[in-house]
């Protein structure tokens, strides 16, 4: 065991003596009862001595691989000591930090704050990423914080949390301004959670809702497994037995395949609403998983999301107890590094991919169709010529959240899918080399199972230590491996993987059977349908979201926001545009375009004769190692006839 593991591990024992230390933990009590309003409030008694303090909310939240704590949410910010209001003022250059002088004898400063809550949460359920309303002292180890914290949700809602009840009763009065009218709603009740520390408690979200559902999972496996739903519609959270046995399913291949857990719990949080927004947040003890109303409808829905929980559930290993040295950080306040995202997240990528064909979640060969897709998605992404994907990892909170335009000559978040690819190169690799006797599940056992079971806890980890571990699998080179394939520029997508599993990368004049399910289900997952032959992407009213750099469409000078209002003389419809690109092969004729940029009409010819293409794979002789890769570890369950959950 490695000296930083002994200190980590230390570090955790070291959690109860510290809390202890703290004779009085801060209390929190997240009110949650007017979610309908769009509000969530909380009152917070805090620890102190006289004299000035410091009181800070979280900034860099983990997971978010950037600056996101919503501090211009939080208001109706009040602190009062022994009855009586305090003035405060917030720091001048640290946003996120109040400065309150606290009068001699005090012992206990109660804040009151207010939070507007602008998504993950409706008339009929809430969801709390605890950021929106902690508050404790700055400039403190938060794993050295001890916290108590409490949840008020409106009467009949159920909750789901990876935190452990401790029982039930009245809400606290409320301490602050308009107390009378923002107070909770009547009924109300407020569970009570047991002690933690600021840092765990900010990895355990909350969520809550009238229609509630928690059904237990792979039943035999220690420690115990959930999953927690809560949907707008009451039909929604009572999820198919179909989908229930695929997610038991997964909880046994990740024993298979890390064989180790890092928690005392596990809860999938999974919130069904086309209003509440889309979420996937990885947490030590749980998830926030967040899609449509109809996501786990049927099948047709299911695949768009179908790696979610796999891959915000391999998290629990691969970024939350492993997890690279210079993104952790002792505290919210300092800012994150991500050089070493495409394992936290390209590896986490891949594995999650995995895990939901080996567990049923999709099928081997829709695991195929959208890794073509997205292979010639990277392959055909042009800023990889002065970009290498470490950049993107490095780059990473302030490539999140950017515009289309343009967004295939910046490159985005490509760690993910990058990492997908290179893991699989390295799996592929070792299969090939050891004759099927060794996989990257080896590595996995090594890397991610370090220290055995354990509780959650954070273990970091640099390059050097990966190529170790690696190197204690199949001796290689991974060093010089590593530098070619994630710290250069290189212009094509690593097929490598690919190809050594058995397959190869086409275009066909159809879409894939994976991506006509994705678009009949009008998944956000679907990908454009031109941009493998015009080179755009464009909605269906006609406006160009990005342009392919050096594309046809690019040659031709068009540009995001451009609207393409008529195509041959016939007014624009996707159909349309595609007949055009149909009729165009093989000849001469351009397809002519009438568009509008800004307030100006113009003509635009786009030369391209080479038809429609849709990426595919097509077996090209070699040992189908990728098949190898989406067998199931474990015995698939079949699905029980009827779900049996609670209400």
């Amino acid at each position: 065991m490695s000296r930083f593991l002994f200190l980590a591990l230390g570090a955790t024992a070291l959690f109860a003596a510290s809390a202890a230390a703290q004779k009085t933990p801060i209390t929190i009590t997240a009110d949650l009862s007017e979610a309908s309003r769009k509000l969530y409030h909380a009152e917070i008694d805090i620890p102190v001595t006289a004299g000035s303090v410091q009181l800070t909310t979280p900034a860099w939240i983990p997971g978010n691989h950037r600056q996101t704590g919503p501090v211009d949410d939080i208001t109706g910010v009040v602190f009062t000591a022994d009855g009586k209001v305090l003035p405060w003022r917030r720091d001048d250059k640290d946003l996120y930090s109040f400065h309150v002088t606290v009068p001699k004898g005090v012992t206990t400063l109660h804040a009151h704050l207010d939070c507007i809550v602008t998504s993950r949460a409706t008339s009929k359920m809430a969801v709390l990423e605890w950021e929106k309303l902690l508050l404790y002292p700055a400039k403190t180890p938060v794993k050295d914080i001890a916290i108590q914290p409490n949840v008020t949700v409106p009467a009949g809602w159920g909750i789901g949390t990876a935190l452990t009840p401790t029982g039930t009763g009245a809400p606290p009065p409320v301490t602050g301004v308009d107390e009378g009218q923002h107070g909770p709603t009547p009924g109300a009740q407020t569970t009570h959670y047991a002690a933690t520390t600021v840092e765990q408690l900010e990895d355990s979200p909350v969520i809550s809702g009238q229609y509630f559902h928690e059904f237990p999972l792979a039943p035999e496996v220690t420690p115990k497994h959930y999953i927690d739903v809560v949907s707008d519609a009451p039909e929604d959270s009572n999820l198919r037995p179909e989908v229930l046995a695929e997610v038991s399913n997964l909880v046994r291949e990740t024993g298979a395949i890390y064989g180790s857990r890092h928690y005392n719990v596990y809860h999938f949080l999974l919130t069904l609403s086309d209003i509440a927004g889309g979420e996937g947040l990885e947490h030590g003890q749980s998830s926030d998983n967040g899609i449509g109303e109809r996501g786990f409808a049927d099948n047709v829905h299911q695949l768009g999301e179908s790696d979610l929980l796999a891959h915000e559930f391999t998290h629990s290993w691969n970024g939350k107890y492993r997890r690279p040295y210079n993104l952790y950080k002792p505290d919210f306040e300092q800012m994150q590094e991500g050089s070493l995202l495409w394992v936290y997240e390209g590896m986490t990528q891949y594995l999650g991919n995995v895990l939901a064909a080996r567990s049923g979640l999709k099928s081997a060969s829709q695991y195929r169709d959208i890794l073509a897709l997205s292979a010639a998605q990277l392959d055909y992404k042009r800023g990889r010529q002065w970009r290498s994907t470490e950049d993107t990892a490095i780059a990473a909170s302030i490539l999140r959240g950017g515009s289309p335009a343009w967004s295939n000559w910046k490159r985005g978040q490509d760690y993910y899918q990058e990492g997908e690819l290179f893991w699989l190169d390295v799996d592929t690799l070792i299969r090939k080399s050891t004759d099927n006797k060794k996989t990257l599940d080896d590595f996995q056992k090594i890397f991610l199972g370090k220290g055995g079971n354990t509780g959650p806890l954070i273990v970091t980890y640099n390059r050097e230590e990966l190529i170790k571990d690696l190197n204690q699998v199949m001796p290689y080179d991974w060093a010089t491996f590593i530098h070619e394939h994630i710290d250069v520029p290189n212009p094509h997508a690593d097929l490598d993987g690919i190809e050594r599993g058995g397959y190869k990368l086409v275009f066909n004049d159809k879409p894939n059977d994976a991506a006509k399910t994705l678009a009949a289900a009008s998944s956000r997952r679907s990908s454009g349908s031109f941009w493998y032959s015009l080179g755009l992407t464009v909605s269906g009213d006609g406006v160009i979201g990005d342009v392919l750099w050096s594309g046809p469409a690019d040659v031709a000078k068009l540009a995001p926001g451009t609207k393409i209002i008529a195509v041959n003389g016939n007014a624009y419809t996707p159909d349309a545009l595609h007949d055009a690109i149909k009729a165009a092969k093989g000849g001469t004729e351009a397809i002519h375009l009438i568009t509008q940029v800004d307030t100006f009409i113009g003509l635009t010819d786009l030369h391209y004769h080479d038809g429609e293409r849709y990426p595919a794979f097509v077996p090209n002789g070699n040992h189908t190692y990728l098949d190898d890769i989406t067998k199931p570890l474990t015995t698939p369950e079949v699905a029980p006839k009827a779900p049996a959950g609670k209400m």
